[in-house]
């Protein structure tokens, strides 16, 4: 049975509070009123011309995929480096003592489905190089797909801020239609500027965060994977579980590792 390894990740959402919380209270500083920014009709040419931008560039399928990917903006994969290496090393003492063969029920539940897959592989004699690379596929791939998704959310970053331009100069045109009415050039003016910050704040603020953050995710899930890879070839190569324990934790800070590691790596620098 495996775990769940998610939990939600606070930083998205009081990032979001803080910027939020940051320009409203600085306009108001200034003298400002957040009616000042609440523009329906600028927030609906700045939001529906970049989402027109973007189901024109991009396919279909891409564009699902890319929404689905944003539950990894605030649910976080919680993939512990320590107890990951403390499962591969049980592992490979198992096969040590008893044959990979007797590793093949506890590969099924094995805490990751990489882990499981790849342990699996192994129980069923594919060779080692062949292991290697239909997991480093997967790695490749994996990457690959979220750069793509993230890409997504670039373009749309990238489409806001010049539809929001476009935004304030309609806004201009219908102050310049009526510039008998000099009392309202003045406020007229301001309010077709505010589809200018709108473009660029969600450009800002939404847009290049989720695809800053849906990368940041994917790097974090390929290098996890890349520790487990190490961990299943070590295992199918037979080494001992003693060699195997210091080189997964080269994957991770050294403030991170098992504590009993940490004190004897602590012991030899201080020795040298």
């Amino acid at each position: 049975m495996r775990l769940n390894l998610n939990r939600l990740d606070y930083t998205t959402l009081i990032g979001l509070v803080i910027a939020g919380v940051a320009i409203a209270g600085g306009l108001l500083l200034e003298g400002g009123s957040l009616y000042d920014l609440a523009q329906w009709a600028a927030a609906l040419i700045v939001l529906g011309g970049t989402i027109g931008a973007v189901l024109l560039q991009t396919p279909l399928k891409t564009l699902k995929r890319a929404c689905l990917r944003l539950r990894q903006v605030v649910i976080e994969p919680q993939l512990n480096p320590v107890q990951l290496i403390d499962e591969i090393v049980s592992f490979s003492i198992l096969a040590r003592r008893s044959k990979l063969l007797s590793l093949e029920d506890e590969a099924e539940a094995a805490s990751h489905p990489f882990l499981s897959s790849g342990l699996s592989m192994a129980v069923d004699g594919i060779k080692l190089p062949d292991i290697r690379k239909a997991l480093e596929l997967e790695i490749t791939l994996e990457e690959e797909r979220a750069r793509t998704d993230a890409r997504v959310f670039e373009s749309a970053g990238g489409y806001a801020p010049t539809i929001g331009i476009l935004g304030a100069v309609l806004g201009l045109i219908q102050v310049m239609k009526n510039l008998s009415n000099t009392d309202q050039v003045g406020h007229g003016i301001a309010t077709a500027f505010v589809a200018t910050i709108y473009g660029v704040g969600f450009a800002n603020l939404l847009f290049l965060p989720l695809a800053n953050k849906i990368k940041s995710r994917a790097a974090t899930e390929a290098a996890m994977k890349e520790l487990m890879l190490e961990g299943i070839s070590a295992i199918a190569e037979g080494i001992n579980p003693k060699l195997i324990r210091p080189r997964l934790e080269a994957f991770i800070p050294m403030q991170d590792r098992s504590p009993a590691r940490k004190l004897g790596e602590q012991k030899r620098e201080a020795a040298a």
